[in-house]
């Protein structure tokens, strides 16, 4: 069942240019890497290479973690949110030109630097489940 994001953790997710997505293989190892990541419309999108470590677990388990943070030597400021859910791998199609241009409109170079094409490349679609915020 889908989770709605607390305003909150939107406005502070939206602010934020990385998060850390986690996923786990079907052999239970873990993977850890840091993702620039969009939300719209009730779900978290953010690309990958098609054949990147974290999307074969996700196609093995479909379960993931995005963390999003800021940190500052003052801990009193500490802010943060775990958005945990279900993710979709779209590999074409109307929806993947719309999370496209989406991350392309947050992430000016991403266009120039690190095109995103339905042949070589995917966008992951994190549906909430819950999650959990500090900070904010």
């Amino acid at each position: 069942m889908a989770h709605r994001l607390s305003g909150k953790v939107l406005a502070f997710i939206r602010s934020q240019r990385v998060a850390r997505v986690a996923t786990v293989s079907r052999k239970g190892t873990p993977h850890n890497v840091a993702v620039c990541p969009v939300a719209v419309s009730g779900r978290i999108y953010f690309a990958s290479e098609a054949n990147a470590r974290k999307v074969r677990n996700l196609r093995e388990n479909p379960r993931a973690a995005l963390t999003f943070d800021y940190y500052t030597e003052d801990w009193t400021q500490l802010a943060g949110a775990m958005i945990v859910g279900t993710c979709g791998i779209i590999d074409h199609g109307a929806t993947f030109l719309r999370a496209r241009a989406a991350l392309y409109r947050k992430y000016k170079g991403y266009a120039r630097m690190a095109p995103l094409e339905p042949a070589e490349s995917v966008i992951i679609a994190l549906t909430p489940t819950n999650s959990f915020s500090w900070g904010l």
